[in-house]
């Protein structure tokens, strides 16, 4: 993977960037994505941001290497707060877990003023996204589900917006979009999490009878009937 040549995983990402934004990339990392955004024409601007020491000296190496540092900004800092509200359209946060994703998203709440697209990618608890984003006038606009590396990933697209109807708890755990494409990578994920929550259940079963143990039996129950009836 390199400027020029995305992962599959970043490859969904980058292809929600629309023609001319200006873009931040939250945890960027080697700033591979803003570096391939600017070089294939699709981004005017980016703020690569990243915490980690590491991290941001690679981020500035490569986009120094690539000779693009007029127009992509590498910035240290703590998620949102490497950016100006109004500065960017497109804020893009990949490879971390749903509910840090969720987090990084209302910790940064007032950097969001005019920003028109949020393309978000949970490598787990995607729904913790769709909650945060039913909750605070973001409405998806599309979802696409995909397998690289024996991993399974979600890539999330979101616009500002009210829907007609909130999602329900098929299509907040599940994904509106993804649960009318059903696809293979789909029902793989699914039936895989199935066998792991079972063997939780299983677990639970024999431990002794608590009430907080009862709770996550029952929110358990819940999810796993929500994944069977999809999948059936």
């Amino acid at each position: 993977m390199n400027e020029n040549q995305l992962s599959k995983r970043l490859h969904y990402v980058a292809s929600y960037i629309k023609k001319g934004m200006k873009i931040a990339d939250i945890g960027s990392d080697h700033a591979y994505l803003p570096c391939y955004a600017i070089k294939q024409g699709t981004a005017s601007f980016a703020v690569a941001g990243e915490i980690a020491e590491g991290p941001f000296q690679s981020a500035k190496e490569q986009v120094e290497k690539v000779q693009l540092s007029h127009l992509i900004d590498v910035r240290k800092g703590d998620g949102l707060e490497v950016v100006e509200p109004k500065e960017v359209d497109c804020i893009v946060i990949a490879g971390m877990g749903g509910p840090l994703i969720a987090e990084i998203l209302e910790n940064g709440k007032e950097k969001l003023d005019g920003v028109s697209r949020l393309v978000l990618q949970p490598n787990i608890g995607a729904e913790h996204i769709r909650r945060w984003l039913l909750e605070n006038g973001w409405k998806l606009i599309d979802e696409q589900i995909l397998e690289e590396d024996g991993k399974i990933y979600e890539v999330l697209a979101a616009e500002k917006g009210v829907l007609s109807r909130p999602y329900n708890s098929d299509e907040l755990l599940l994904g509106p979009f993804l649960l009318k494409k059903k696809n293979e990578v789909f029902e793989k994920k699914w039936l895989s999490e199935l066998k792991v929550w079972q063997n939780i259940l299983n677990s639970m079963d024999k431990a002794t009878d608590r009430p907080e143990t009862e709770k996550k039996k029952q929110e358990l129950l819940k999810k796993m009937a929500i994944v069977k009836e999809a999948l059936e």
